[in-house]
């Protein structure tokens, strides 16, 4: 296991190839030299947690309905 650490910069780089470029995560990663497992735990630290966006429109609904 390596102790590699990469700068700021370059995560986003990477984050941005898969999010916004729409390149796959193997792809990016084995261009850039680093594991996939990392890749993930990136780009997934950089998406918005979908379960509190969920309950926002579900509380709205309610209120809506109310």
């Amino acid at each position: 296991m390596s102790n590699q650490r990469y700068s700021p910069e370059f995560k986003d780089e990477a984050v941005r190839q898969v999010i916004d470029r729409g390149h796959h995560v193997g792809d990016v990663a084995k261009n850039l030299g680093i594991s996939q497992h990392s890749l993930y735990k990136w780009v997934k630290a950089c998406r918005p947690d979908t379960s509190v966006q969920k309950e926002n429109e579900l509380l709205d609904a309610k209120k809506e309905i109310l």
